[in-house]
């Protein structure tokens, strides 16, 4: 049986998807509105192992939505506050704090042997690059991203060119607007699809899930790459 603080999680997944998971490594690349949830729902779930990347340090704007954003951490690193704030809950967890931004240079060695990407990030630029070191490495991305009131989500594996759907170059530049909710929300999704397909079950790469919160839409669309 799984340990105590793990129970809640059964029988929604296995006690053998729960011990599967304690033996995964995954990746969450920004720790900030989307990837502060996505480490803090990945470690509550029980993932053995975390990878956080984020160059990036608190400031005030960041207090409106981003889960680790508090006044007293304003001016630290995003993914070392993140994984102290992990510790606190399980301190067994294998957790990984690089005080990085991702590039072309590095993404080989911060992601080599991930069992899965998250993406956490906020510039298409970021999430390109990103893209081609999964595909490199041949390691599936969950991708994520919000707007607003709505936030959009998809299960990329390598090679499948999903990013380049994503956010073609023609595409306009988003405004900056992010509300608190959005990115749980997303992220949510987001851990969900991830956790589906560590444990080996159905997630179907392509599937785009998009929520317009301010309209009450959901839909889903299929963006299988060449």
């Amino acid at each position: 049986m799984p340990e105590k603080r793990l129970l809640k999680n059964i029988p929604a997944i296995t006690a053998d998807e729960q011990t599967l998971l304690g033996q995964k490594t995954v990746a969450i690349v920004g720790c900030g509105g989307l990837g502060g949830y996505l480490a803090e729902f990945m470690g509550r779930l029980g993932v053995g192992s975390l990878r956080l990347v984020d160059g990036d340090c608190f400031e005030e704007s960041n207090l409106n939505r981003q889960l680790y954003a508090e006044m007293p951490l304003l001016g630290q690193n995003k993914a070392a506050s993140a994984a102290r704030r992990l510790q606190r809950i399980h301190p067994e967890i294998r957790v990984q704090a690089h005080d990085v931004f991702l590039t072309a240079e590095n993404a080989a060695a911060l992601l080599a042997g991930c069992d899965v990407v998250l993406d956490g990030l906020d510039s298409v630029a970021g999430r390109r690059v990103l893209s081609g070191a999964c595909d490199e490495l041949g390691i599936p991305c969950v991708w994520g991203g919000v707007n607003g009131w709505t936030a959009q989500a998809a299960l990329g594996l390598p090679g499948d060119g999903l990013v380049h759907r994503l956010y073609p170059e023609a595409a306009p530049t988003p405004d900056e607007t992010v509300l608190s909710f959005t990115p749980a929300l997303c992220a949510a999704v987001q851990s969900a699809l991830c956790t589906r397909y560590l444990c080996g079950r159905a997630v179907e790469s392509g599937m785009l899930y998009y929520f317009d919160l301010l309209q009450g839409d959901f839909e889903t669309f299929f963006l299988k790459g060449d």
